[in-house]
């Protein structure tokens, strides 16, 4: 099915991101392109793609494009012991940080991270993620930066986010000040939570980015590339997005998807059924902030 309106004067797209990574064929200068080509205001963007261009190359086109930046990807994997890993990955936050900033993009997301090789202590592996979030949150007040932590699904708890619900993310950023630190709310990570319906109600102030994807059963072999196109998959879109609106969230909604066959097929194929899916799926039940 064509989108009728799609294109920059249908105001029903006006808060949809493509997240890079759902197109992650393409280069950053194509991921600018196909969304303007198809009328998206905004594109969550990957710090290695930038960095392939150039920082600067990269806040030009993506200006130029009249784009906005709805999320950076990624910051985290803060949970490693003491040491000179722990320091990189400190530096590195830092530098996202100071990325986020420079493209004018108000939200980095924190990726957990997973537990050390050999390590089976998920509180020492949570309690070090929360030092690392202490120790960027100066940082990221200096820079107006909202750091948002993403609590992962259980299946990513071991190699690559400890914090699994979004009641666990609620629990660490109330610690800090909600215009310092915040929470993602991604639909394939969080629709399976129970309570989690007063959870997002709890996070109202705090929500940082709203993500979306299906899951998909069988999983794939892969489960990283387990994420569903909107629709194909066990999620209600309609009733989680209503929760999101009822607190308070009026920001991008982001698409990301990891799927190696959406990967494989055209890009501009995938953004258009993006679009549809969102118009039939999610917008609907965005509420006034989508009029």
């Amino acid at each position: 099915m064509t989108v009728e309106l799609a294109g920059a004067a249908d105001t029903r797209l006006a808060r949809l991101s493509l997240n890079q990574r759902t197109c992650a064929e393409w280069s950053l200068r194509e991921a600018i392109d196909g969304c303007v080509r198809a009328g998206l205001p905004s594109i969550g963007v990957w710090r290695e793609p930038v960095a392939e261009v150039g920082l600067e190359t990269a806040r030009r086109w993506i200006r130029d494009a009249g784009l906005r930046v709805s999320s950076v990807c990624r910051g985290g994997f803060l949970t490693g012991p003491e040491g000179s890993g722990r320091r990189a990955a400190i530096d590195s936050n830092r530098a996202a940080i100071e990325e986020t900033a420079a493209l004018d993009a108000a939200t980095l997301v924190l990726v957990p991270g997973g537990l050390p090789d050999g390590d089976r202590d998920l509180d020492a592996a949570r309690g070090r993620f929360l030092d690392g979030v202490a120790e960027l949150v100066p940082v990221a007040q200096e820079h107006g930066v909202l750091l948002a932590i993403e609590p992962m699904h259980p299946i990513f708890a071991a190699d690559r986010g400890v914090i699994s619900t979004l009641a666990q993310a609620l629990d660490l950023a109330e610690q800090f000040p909600a215009e310092s630190v915040g929470v993602v709310i991604d639909t394939f990570h969080l629709w399976w939570e129970p309570g989690v319906d007063q959870q997002i109600a709890r996070a109202a102030g705090r929500i940082a980015s709203y993500q979306i994807s299906d899951w998909i059963t069988p999983l794939p072999p892969d489960a990283l590339l387990s994420r569903g196109m909107m629709g194909e998959g066990h999620i209600d879109f309609a009733t989680f997005t209503e929760r999101v609106n009822r607190a308070g969230y009026a920001g991008d909604i982001e698409v990301e998807i990891f799927n190696a066959d959406l990967w494989a097929a055209p890009g501009d194929q995938v953004v258009e059924t993006i679009a549809q899916r969102y118009l039939d799926l999610v917008q609907p039940w965005t509420g006034p902030a989508a009029a």
